[in-house]
């Protein structure tokens, strides 16, 4: 199931999005919400109708570095040998066709597209076994970064949690097989990133594992996966989309900060 948060009319909601062909997509609107059971409602409006959002609004995004050996590489870096986790704050998300904004303290701002795991449950200390059932689904990420400042600062706050730092969507894909799937950057249509899931150095249950020893998640949170190799620079006026088999597409377009 693809489930979809939107607005309409000043309302937000989510939805089960429905059809193959892009101008024919409809919602049909959840009772409630998609961490707990629930009910589809039978009403159904177009997609073209609303405004996506980004599909969760998390408590926090986790983030791994370096999870793609060519990505290192191409930065000078070595594959580390425990998990490089930073955080991305609730205020960097941004949604489907929302802006990401220029930081006005940077020069080199790149993108970095990643497969995104959203967290079902609350879960803490998750063994190997278990990890698929705390798993809600997945997403389309851009980890966007102000590499500049990265290299500069050292600690990663400012360079990766900047508002806008972090689009999600379009939706979530609850039913896929997230092992090798194939994960593409374009700007301005122009490919950029081409890589799969099966190149991660650690899987996504060695990073669900890592990262429940010292902390819980909450229903909504995002763990990002790590990007392949290929990240470069964005301009004010690019266009960025970030695809990933079985999912879609997460397009945003970079602006300058008013």
């Amino acid at each position: 199931m693809r489930i979809a948060r939107f607005s309409i009319d000043g309302n937000v909601a989510f939805g089960a999005v429905e059809g193959t062909a892009p101008d024919e997509l409809v919602l049909d609107i959840i009772k409630g919400i998609p961490f707990a059971d629930f009910e589809l409602s039978g009403t159904k409006v177009p997609l073209s109708k609303v405004r996506l959002l980004p599909p969760v609004l998390p408590n926090k995004v986790v983030a791994i570095g370096r999870n793609y050996a060519e990505h290192a590489a191409e930065l000078g870096n070595e594959v580390p040998d425990a998990p490089i986790t930073f955080f991305k704050p609730s205020t960097s998300v941004v949604g489907p066709g929302d802006p990401i904004t220029y930081p006005s303290f940077s020069q080199d701002l790149h993108h970095e597209a990643e497969l995104a795991v959203v967290i079902g449950r609350m879960c803490r200390e998750v063994p190997r076994e278990r990890v698929k059932d705390v798993i809600l689904g997945y997403t389309c990420a851009n980890d966007v970064t102000a590499r500049d400042v990265q290299q500069r600062e050292k600690q990663w706050a400012r360079a990766k949690g900047f508002d806008s730092a972090c689009p999600l969507g379009p939706w979530i894909e609850t039913e896929l097989d997230p092992a090798d799937l194939a994960i593409e950057c374009t700007v301005n249509g122009e490919q950029r990133q081409l890589g799969r899931t099966s190149q991660m150095v650690r899987s996504i249950e060695d990073l669900i594992v890592h990262i429940t020893e010292a902390m819980t998640l909450l229903p909504g949170d995002v763990v990002l996966t790590g990007t392949p190799a290929g990240v470069g620079p964005l301009n004010v006026g690019d266009e960025v989309a970030v695809t990933i088999e079985g999912i879609g597409t997460l397009a945003n377009k970079v602006i300058k900060r008013g």
